[in-house]
């Protein structure tokens, strides 16, 4: 069986100018990174803004499992199967962060014949989007430690700073450091931190920002450390909104690639969905809507994360409106949530299955209460018996869900096109009537327990003393009109990633809270999640080579 990057490199990729030609995209409205992937010009984005806008249909998933569940290679197929049926489709993807790429996750791309492409670029540095965030990120943190050396006119307390740095790789040696060592000259000593680059609020604000003007008014409202008087300072105080943009104007261009079959992607930004939001960019969405008929875009780990971050933040600040969901199962990853061991899963398991399916059920429960019809589909793998798909198909039947199977993996498009029919059949025949799950007039406690509650399935929510006085805070310097972004374990739809299927009779723990001021959101920290990932004992980077041509192998 060839792998994913074999496939891959295997494909003949049409010039990215031709793909351009697809949505109308002139020469002059690209900005070429070599043959097959380009950046969109504003001023072809500032043109489409008169357009009519497409249908928005979103992927999302159960729970995360090492089985594995395939909402990108969903996400790319579906895309790759309404090209099949002639209908003009774009797909809108997140890029993947070089961190889980050499950890654990490896490549963010698809699988088998359902991929964007080139693969290895897209996994690696692609159009050097992440590397500018991360410096517009130390860039900040540069400026902000050299205002406290240089006399510190701002009252800056050195204990109440908040801005941490950033890098684009897993490397838990420096969660926690100390700067501002040596002699008099190089800096106040402190204690600092490192988050990974997906976790910073650069990336956030970046995703989020409409246009150049949006950006630099969000940048300038990022708090990064507080006064004596617990009042907060901000990057603009620091006068670093200017430098930061520069870095960052490239950046704020969408990316445009192509799947194995030639469809056209746009692929831009990658905020992490368990630590931060999990979405693509605003401003890649909605080029979207604006050029194509379909539009098919995912979010990052199960639908309690990325979907709800998606519907409750994206949406609400970008005025989205889903006009369908897809949910991605796999029996496979329903039977794990039975309590089958990995090796065992190959087997028919109908008792298991019935134990693991409440969490796709859960999930169904959930995206219906935004009032959005959903589809479920099943990743279909050859071990999958009937029996199974049936007992699936069954439950999306009591849940008034449609259900498709989808082999696009194997199959590319044409695997597809069962799903893409009924897709189009829902989005012919149901309506969406799509809204958030919480108002923004509640309190952010208020907030927090509403998703605990509705999304997670939780009996409640635990303070510790510190998150107390932090909500209290920022509810006093108000920030309470923010909607929150939970940071919560991917693996479970409770913060204890031991606890699979539908947990019940738990609480969520909240440990800390902050502001994302620039983003407009509220960070809430709960469990044992980490805003910088560690590598596991062999990590995926220990097969990853190049070979005197030039040629890459291991990367997935």
């Amino acid at each position: 069986m060839k792998t994913d990057i074999q496939i891959a490199q295997e494909a003949k990729l049409a010039p990215i100018t031709e793909i351009a030609e697809k949505l109308g995209i002139t020469y002059d409205d690209l900005e070429l990174y070599g043959k097959y992937k380009a950046k969109i010009s504003d001023h072809y984005l500032e043109q489409i803004k008169s357009n009519q806008d497409g249908k928005l249909i979103l992927v999302t998933a159960i729970n995360p499992t090492p089985a594995g569940e395939g909402k990108t290679t969903t996400t790319v197929g579906l895309g790759q199967a309404f090209g099949k049926l002639n209908k003009k489709a774009v797909i809108a993807l997140r890029e993947p962060s070089l961190g889980p790429c050499f950890g654990v996750k490896g490549g963010a791309a698809g699988g088998g014949y359902a991929q964007v492409v080139p693969m290895e670029d897209l996994n690696l540095h692609f159009t050097g989007d992440f590397h500018a965030i991360t410096s517009a990120n130390n860039l900040l943190a540069a400026m902000l430690d050299n205002h406290m050396q240089q006399g510190n006119a701002l009252n800056i307390h050195p204990r109440q700073i908040v801005w941490k740095r950033c890098l684009d790789m897993n490397d838990r040696a420096l969660r926690n450091i100390v700067v501002g060592l040596g002699a008099k000259s190089d800096g106040i000593v402190r204690e600092d931190h490192f988050v990974i680059t997906v976790a910073s609020e650069i990336m956030a604000v970046l995703c989020l920002a409409q246009d150049m003007q949006d950006l630099k008014k969000r940048l300038a409202q990022i708090v990064v450390a507080y006064d004596y008087e617990g009042k907060p300072v901000t990057a603009g105080q620091l006068e670093a909104v200017g430098a930061m943009a520069a870095l960052l104007k490239d950046a704020m261009k969408p990316n445009l690639i192509q799947t194995l079959e030639h469809t056209p992607a746009i692929v831009h930004g990658g905020p992490f969905a368990n630590i931060a939001h999990g979405c693509n960019s605003v401003r890649a969405t909605k080029a979207a809507l604006k050029m194509a008929d379909y539009v098919i875009t995912e979010a990052g780990f199960g639908a309690d994360l990325g979907a709800e971050k998606f519907l409750d933040i994206k949406c609400r600040k970008a005025g989205l409106k889903p006009d369908a969901i897809v949910l991605v199962a796999t029996i496979r990853a329903l039977k794990y949530n039975g309590g089958v061991a990995k090796a065992d899963l190959n087997e028919e398991n109908l008792d298991a299955l019935r134990l693991g399916i409440v969490n796709l059920e859960k999930h169904i429960e959930n995206l219906q209460k935004y009032k959005v019809p959903v589809v479920v589909t099943l990743n279909s793998f050859v071990t999958d018996t009937k029996a199974e798909t049936e007992l699936v198909s069954e439950l999306c039947q009591k849940t008034g869900c449609a259900f498709a199977l989808s082999e696009v993996w194997e199959h590319g498009g044409e695997g597809g096109i069962a799903l893409a029919e009924t897709v189009l059949e829902v989005l012919e025949t149901k309506e969406s009537n799509f809204e958030p799950i919480y108002k923004d007039e509640l309190s952010l406690t208020e907030k927090i327990e509403t998703v605990a509650k509705e999304i997670y399935g939780a009996d409640g929510v635990n303070y510790s003393d510190a998150a107390k006085k932090q909500l209290a805070k920022l509810e006093e310097l108000g920030f309470g009109k923010f909607p929150i972004c939970m940071a919560k374990t991917q693996y479970s739809l409770s913060d204890n990633p031991a606890l699979l299927g539908r947990p019940r009779n738990f609480r969520i723990d909240v440990r800390e809270v902050y502001v994302s001021a620039g983003a407009e959101f509220v960070v809430v920290i709960t469990g044992t999640i980490m805003t910088m990932p560690g590598l596991p004992k062999k990590p995926a980077a220990c097969m990853i080579d190049v070979d005197n041509n030039g040629m890459i192998t291991g990367l997935f």
